[in-house]
């Protein structure tokens, strides 16, 4: 997997590089210091994978991210970031991020959340998990619901699985071998039966749920 560094710290830049060298079935292709930096080797290398600072100078991470997603071959990307916040991880998702890592547990995540990227699936620091976990808790509480987790056929939470794994619907239908349209059917209802309204929020709740990491 070839990949793109970019963040506003050298220091933070060289230990990724150093870290990332370690495994073999990757290669840093280059490392910007700023968003349009990184827009601007993005265009030129063609990586695989964005690994991007949320906040850098003169473009944030998450900004680079939905831009690199109109080129002509998109890459996957993989946020770092301070911030344990819902409306964060929710950004990031809606600007096609496959993963979000808290910057002060980035060696202990990087490389699992490459390996999970590179099999196309999504990725979250697991202290992410839990909080989005136990904020998706106390609001049902908060407002009298309930979790309808339960509802779903088991069909319809494989097909929620795959989906917040990032397969499109053609995938999906192909991995379970159904057609396309029987797959649109179920995302429709398990939307319907949970109150979601997008790809985000479908990968948002599972990542609540525990069913992704």
């Amino acid at each position: 997997m070839r990949v793109l560094l970019a963040d506003d710290h050298s220091l933070v830049r060289r230990g990724m590089r150093s870290l990332l060298e370690s495994e073999g079935s990757v290669e840093v292709v280059a490392e910007a210091a700023d968003g349009l930096e990184a827009l601007r080797l993005c265009e030129e290398h063609h990586p695989d994978l964005l690994i991007l600072d949320v906040a850098m100078p003169k473009l944030n991470g998450i900004d680079v991210a939905a831009r690199s997603q109109k080129m002509t071959h998109p890459p996957r990307s993989i946020m770092l970031s301070m911030h344990l916040d819902e409306s964060y991880v929710m950004r990031a998702i809606n600007a096609g991020a496959r993963g979000y890592l808290l910057k002060d547990a980035t060696d202990e995540d990087l490389l699992p959340a490459i390996r999970a990227v590179a099999a196309g699936k999504s990725f979250f620091s697991p202290a992410v998990s839990g909080v989005l976990a136990a904020e998706y808790i106390e609001q049902l509480q908060a407002r009298g619901l309930t979790d309808s987790y339960d509802l779903l056929t088991d069909r319809e939470r494989e097909v929620l699985q795959l989906l917040a794994e990032g397969r499109s619907n053609k995938e999906v239908a192909s991995l379970l071998d159904v057609g396309l349209s029987t797959v649109e059917t179920h995302r429709a209802n398990l939307m319907q039966k949970l109150d979601l309204h997008s790809t985000a929020e479908i990968v948002l709740y599972a990542v609540r749920k525990r069913l992704i990491v």
